[in-house]
């Protein structure tokens, strides 16, 4: 039978549907007879019980929205995938929706989840979104920022120390003997990329040995950004080429050396070292393996799922930033050169 009804399973076992309702969320309340009569018929009509309905009913949505940059970066697969295992514990589904570093498809999915009424929403924000996210607080909808600092305060955060990454991946460099090195990345819009920047200036600015530090942009955070960036590179004097590059993710790192070693141009990690920054699982199985700066991923995405169940079990919780930090993971794209003194 199709679009079987509480009303039929009521019908069916002979009892009210206040009975059925008692035998599925209060069972204890029911005589022995009566489950069993309800139990039997449900089997025989085959009734589904619509769980998201019921919860819906309640005002407690069985759904989460997440919005990422970039789905096809492997960094926020994992972050995904944190909070889809943590999400799971709790009889919650994730509903994602990825960017692309488009404002506009960001304003559709938040436009979407909005319609949904999910319990509440995590998003690595790509535009400023503040607005838009307290518009959803005042419809009773939390929001907890993934893979962004909240100075402000305004939202709970889960990030890594962006700006301790970039200081510790530049001084990595420093001490394996590199003076001129770039920053390669971009969009300058986005809080992570301004952050690993301002964190390698520091490390460059205090270091005990005269260290460039030049800035090579970018349009995106992708591998094919990173194979422009090298290309632009290799079109310099070789003398007038940086020493170490720091890209802003592991995607634009292997963009990099992919246009660097292709028809050995150039050796890395004898002429140019090369670090980057997630330590996505291909760092370690790049043709050169890739030095990173490593963000626990799985883990900002289970803790940024269970802050924002606490806010929305609790509206009076005060906003808290969760900052994780990050691991300089050695591998051999940054090996010092022979012969060269750190």
């Amino acid at each position: 039978m199709a679009n079987v009804s509480i009303r039929d399973v009521a019908r069916h076992a002979g009892v009210s549907v206040g009975t059925v309702s008692n035998v599925l969320n209060r069972p204890d309340a029911v005589s022995e007879d009566s489950v069993t009569r309800v139990q039997t018929a449900i089997e025989e009509l085959g009734y589904v019980r619509n769980e998201a309905a019921r919860k819906l009913r309640a005002g407690v949505s069985a759904t989460v929205g997440f919005v990422v940059l970039d789905g096809q970066n492997p960094f926020f697969y994992d972050v995904v995938r944190g909070a889809e295992d943590e999400a799971s514990r709790h009889g919650i589904a994730i509903l994602y929706g990825s960017t692309g570093e488009d404002v506009n498809r960001e304003r559709t999915y938040l436009d979407l989840f909005e319609e949904q009424q999910v319990r509440g929403l995590l998003i690595a924000p790509y535009g400023d979104v503040n607005r838009r996210l307290e518009r959803l607080r005042e419809r009773g909808i939390r929001a907890v920022l993934v893979d962004r600092f909240s100075g402000e305060n305004k939202f709970s955060s889960v990030s890594v120390d962006n700006v301790a990454g970039g200081r510790m991946a530049v001084d990595h460099l420093v001490a394996t003997g590199r003076r001129r090195i770039a920053f390669v990345g971009g969009p300058f819009a986005m809080r992570q990329v301004t952050d690993r920047l301002a964190g390698a200036r520091v490390a460059a600015e205090g270091a005990d040995v005269p260290v460039e530090l030049e800035v090579v942009a970018t349009e995106a955070m992708s591998v094919a950004e990173g194979v422009t960036a090298g290309e632009r590179i290799l079109r310099r004097p070789r003398e007038d080429r940086p020493d170490a590059l720091f890209a802003v993710n592991d995607l634009v790192a292997l963009g990099l050396l992919q246009s660097l070693v292709g028809g050995r141009r150039v050796m890395v990690p004898e002429e140019v070292a090369i670090i980057g920054f997630d330590d996505i699982s291909f760092a370690a199985a790049a043709a050169v393996p890739l030095s990173s700066m490593r963000q626990p991923s799985a883990t900002i995405g289970m803790t940024a799922l269970r802050v924002l169940l606490e806010e929305a079990g609790d509206p009076t919780l005060i906003p808290r930033q969760t900052v994780f930090q990050p691991e300089l993971v050695v591998r051999r794209s940054t090996d010092p050169q022979p012969g060269r003194k750190g």
